[in-house]
């Protein structure tokens, strides 16, 4: 006994001794500049682990390691690197450290007048090898910590209150923290596992953590911004040499990055470049975005010889837009980095700028041959010696090489994202203990409040007598005024639509609502049911109808069967040019009645099929209607005038627009081809690429004789062409054509007709970029041939945004032009002059139209900014 018992101490003592010789103890302290400001975000990193962390917002750091010896880098933009050897046992370790500002040394070199700047011989480099940077890694792994505390400084006085009901405080931080271990693969898959999430928020399982940001600067484009790596670089920025520095064995070279042209989508600020590898060290840039000011950071180390990596994102982000004034910050800490170079490009390169070693450059010029490209180290020279015209091509060339052999070529990234199932339920201890920058003073209390609101929610929620002044659950008397939705069942909802009301002269005053009630299967089916009533009040009538909608099939190859029947009004152009309320002002104060209508007993089928790759789509509709046409009934005006027109449009081919009470059977079809779409694949499912692909559409559209009835018979075809596309970043163009005709018998009624998107007011409600503004509504409506071109670019800079105060508020100019070619149209073209994103949402425009060459009209129009999306 006395034997096995010593054993059994002896096996515990030394379990307890490698217990305690392996526990995991923190590296903690400080940073400051040699004046004693604390330095945030400075990186600090590991070299052995290829660890590291980033110190908070007021300097403070900690990171935990096994007990060893380190060497600990503390870096930050624009101070000196320092690095200290830290020998960990089983107890923390303090380590403060002071950074003092960058020492530059200038070079052996003279910029005078007639001699370029050192600068650009730096930047042909680094150009010329930011391909290949993005391409030296064939894969690699890594941990990020992912935060982003953001607050509101200011808001309109009338909706304080609201915000503080909403819990929403002036001056408080709200944070969401996230840590995902992520995988890139060569060319462009990422695969992304979060493994926990912590917001200040409540802990809703269904809220979206922030999305690690995959953008490089040495791609072309960052967030719809030109790199100061770009091929085109030149084209929009200046560069300045503030000189060299040396970081162990490595000379960085200090570049300013000037913008030849102030605004929007370009950045200013400094790159550092690592000289020979012509590699980011790290930058410091910052761009706008319609107003709004973007601070950037990032910190690179050497995670292998001549590889580079970033281990450290910093945003800062401010604006004010529509009198709310915030400010973000964003921090992305990558840490445990494992790579795989690609072994094509793991070959030493010495970059020769032929603008300066000309001679060089010129015995270089036969090295890169014409036959195919089968390995890059074949086609350099002896010592890896090729010029920045070499490289480009070299790399362009393996690039397109690559993507013959991939299977998918029109695939342009494969994303996964996923969130573990314990992702939300750790508790602040789990955090504390893993979170590798320390919560500041101010974020500590960000997340105190939100559990205290947390708390006071829960609890009403639970029925505790706690309340707050915020609107009650449930149905109340005014939802039939003001409309509501609300969750009746699994899958289920009810809706009630609010209450309008409008004017027309036909109908006078009228008042219209529904309800609805939708339906999600388990399958990713829904169904919903939609009636809606309407009831005016000079002509004393009641309009219904009821919409029916069923969507089946995978997301991205939908279905959708639609039925719908009733009695209603119908402009006489079923696109509806005249928006109701516009109708309903103009009418009542200018006596114009635009909006001209007659009312139908119909019942529609339709069907719709979006093609597996979004290439293709169909949309199809069978419709029968008892058409009867209406008459003016008021002339109920607030100011007198010369008095409404007729209900019946006028048109320049028929005398009359009139028509008889008739039957109509009408079938549509229109396909929608995109041939050269391409894609990103996101958890697995292919999503289009907007813009990548023009449009082609093809429509047939026939009455069909004597089916139940029916008085109409001709056929119509048309073919369309639409595309979108930003030229660098100096601007988007917008070109849309379509041409049609009608074949055999001409339709008799106008409603029939081929109508175009006119526009009588100074408001454009329709797409600004097939519509026309200044075209009568119906006047040139044709029953022959047509063909309609809108064309429209966006200029960076031209008259007004030659101003830099006025680009850096997102404004820009453009010009357009429309033309509209029919039998009675009289080569009708309008050219006008536009700003765009007045108050990021408006846009303003001055025109002329011209008939035969000669001028007939102008005006000024009002309406939404367009191309929102491409310039995020």
């Amino acid at each position: 006994m006395t034997k096995q018992l010593l054993l059994t101490l002896l096996i515990s003592l030394l379990f307890a001794f490698q217990a305690s010789y392996s526990q995991e103890a923190n590296i903690y302290g400080e940073i400051r500049n040699n004046e004693g400001e604390p330095l945030s975000f400075t990186t600090v990193f590991i070299k052995e682990l290829n660890n590291g962390t980033t110190s908070n917002a007021e300097g403070n750091y900690e990171i935990s390691v096994a007990p060893g010896t380190y060497t600990v880098y503390f870096q930050y933009v624009g101070y000196e690197t320092r690095s200290v050897t830290i020998t960990i046992g089983g107890a923390n370790v303090r380590q403060d450290m002071v950074l003092q500002p960058q020492t530059l040394v200038l070079r052996d070199v003279t910029v005078t007048a007639g001699k370029e700047d050192p600068a650009y011989t730096i930047m042909r480099k680094a150009i010329a090898k930011s391909k290949f940077h993005t391409q030296q890694l064939d894969r690699y792994t890594a941990r990020v910590y992912i935060k982003g505390a953001g607050k509101l400084k200011n808001a309109p006085f009338f909706l304080r209150k609201t915000l503080e009901k909403e819990g929403v405080e002036l001056d408080r931080v709200f944070i969401q923290e996230s840590i995902s271990d992520i995988e890139y693969i060569r060319p462009g898959t990422y695969k992304e596992t979060v493994i926990s999430i912590r917001t200040s928020g409540e802990n809703d399982e269904n809220a979206s953590p922030n999305a690690y940001i995959n953008g490089s600067f040495y791609e072309p484009e960052l967030a719809n911004s030109v790199s100061p790596l770009s091929p085109k670089a030149f084209s929009y920025y200046r560069f300045e040499y503030d000189g060299t520095f040396k970081e162990g064995d490595a000379e960085i070279s200090r570049i300013r990055v000037i913008p030849r042209s102030k605004g929007d989508n370009v950045f200013t600020g400094y790159i550092q470049i690592i000289e020979d590898i012509w590699a980011i060290h790290s930058l410091e840039l910052e761009v706008t975005k319609l107003g709004i000011t973007f601070d950037i950071r990032q910190q690179y180390a050497p995670i292998r010889d001549e590889v580079w990596l970033p281990v450290t994102h910093e945003f800062l982000i401010s604006g004010v837009v529509f009198g709310f004034d915030f400010e973000g910050k964003y921090l992305a800490s990558v840490s445990d980095y494992d790579i795989t170079v690609n072994p094509e490009l793991d070959v030493p390169l010495t970059v020769i700028d032929e603008k300066v070693d000309k001679e060089l450059a010129e015995k270089l010029e036969d090295q890169v041959k014409d036959e195919a490209l089968t390995n890059i180290q074949s086609q350099l020279a002896d010592g890896g010696e090729v010029t920045n015209k070499q490289l480009r091509k070299l790399l362009r060339e393996y690039e397109k090489q690559e993507r013959k052999e991939q299977d998918e070529p029109e695939i342009i990234s494969d994303r996964t994202y996923k969130i573990d199932s314990m992702a939300y339920k750790h508790d602040s201890v789990y955090w504390q203990s893993i979170r590798p920058v320390p919560l500041s003073k101010e974020e500590v209390i960000g997340y105190a409040k939100t559990d205290s609101l947390a708390e006071i929610q829960r609890l009403e929620a639970e029925g505790d007598t706690l309340r707050t002044g915020k609107r009650k659950k449930g149905f109340q008397v005014y939802d039939l005024l003001l409309g509501d939705t609300y969750r009746i069942g699994d899958g289920l909802k009810f809706t009630i639509d609010n209450i309008s009301g409008n004017f027309n002269t036909v109908d006078g005053f009228d008042l219209t609502s529904g309800v609805q009630l939708t339906k999600n299967f388990e399958n990713k089916s829904w169904l919903s049911i939609h009636p809606t009533g309407r009831y005016t009040f000079s002509r004393k009538a009641w309009n219904y109808k009821l919409e029916t909608q069923y969507g089946f099939g995978p997301r991205r190859k939908r279905n959708d069967l639609t039925l719908s029947a009733g009695r209603y009004i119908q402009q006489f152009n079923a696109s509806e040019p005249i928006h109701p309320l516009l109708n309903t002002i103009f009418s009542l104060l200018g006596e114009q009645n635009y909006m001209k209508i007659y009312e139908h007993d119909f019942i529609r089928i339709g069907y719709s099929k979006q093609g597996s790759l979004n290439k293709l789509k169909l949309n199809t509709n069978l419709m029968y209607a008892d058409r009867r046409s209406l008459d003016n009934t008021t002339d109920f005006k607030i100011f007198n005038g010369k008095g409404y027109t007729s209900n019946d449009p006028e048109n320049d081919i028929l005398d009359s627009t009139a028509f008889v009470n008739h039957q109509a059977t009408t079938f549509q079809a229109r396909l929608e081809w995109r041939p050269w779409l391409k894609y990103r694949i996101y958890n697995g499912e292919k999503y289009p690429v907007d813009n990548s692909s023009p449009t082609l559409s093809f429509m047939y559209r026939t009455g069909l004789p004597d089916i139940l009835g029916s008085d109409v018979e001709f056929h119509q075809v048309e073919a369309s062409f639409r595309h979108s596309f930003k030229i660098g970043i100096q601007g988007f163009a917008d070109l849309a054509v379509s041409g049609g005709t009608f074949l055999g018998n001409n339709p008799e009624y106008f409603m029939d007709f081929q109508h175009f998107q006119g526009n009588q007011t100074p408001f454009i409600t329709t797409d600004p970029v097939t519509s026309y503004r200044l075209l009568n509504y119906y006047k040139y409506s044709t029953n022959g041939s047509y063909v309609s071109v809108f064309a429209q670019y966006q200029f960076r800079k031209f008259l007004l945004t030659r101003f830099p105060k006025i680009r850096l508020m997102g404004i820009r100019e453009g010009f357009f032009a429309n033309y509209l070619g029919n039998e009675v149209s009289q080569y009708y073209t309008e050219v006008g002059y536009g700003i765009n994103y007045i108050f990021r949402i408006i846009r303003v425009e001055a025109v002329a139209a011209f008939q035969d060459g000669t001028y007939y009209d102008w005006g000024v129009r009002i309406g939404i900014a367009t191309n929102l999306d491409d310039i995020f």
